[in-house]
């Protein structure tokens, strides 16, 4: 794959049904962090906020996200129905996306880099 351009240019290239899957992602993490930065980085659409926040990227059978806290107790639970390694999360694309865990991922990633959370994003 050549890199991409921009987060648009990376979601065009894929069927619409995966295309709506990532911009689902996408605006979830503009809504929990609206000043972060976005970029392309290792041809994945990446997000920055006091250093990188999170990637996510489609695959042949999922989507990941990357880095998710597959080691924190927090989310243990939460993250457990998941595919994914230490560091990653695996959203299958026969079952819906749990936006609201995403969302909490990427507060918790907020928190970690050092960002400011939002009460009620």
């Amino acid at each position: 794959m050549n890199k991409p351009a921009s987060i648009d240019a990376y979601i065009a290239g894929f069927p619409a049904e995966t295309q709506e899957l990532l911009q689902q992602i996408r605006e979830s993490v503009q809504k929990a962090a609206p000043d972060a930065e976005e970029t392309i980085s290792y041809n994945m659409p990446t997000f920055r906020l006091n250093g990188y926040l999170i990637h996510f990227a489609a695959h042949k059978n999922h989507i990941g996200m990357y880095p998710a806290p597959k080691g924190n107790d927090a989310f243990q639970e939460a993250i457990a129905p998941y595919k994914g390694s230490k560091s990653t999360v695996q959203f299958a694309y026969n079952k819906p996306l749990p936006l609201a865990l995403i969302t909490d991922l990427i507060q918790f990633r907020i928190a970690e880099t050092g960002g400011k959370l939002l009460q009620n994003p």
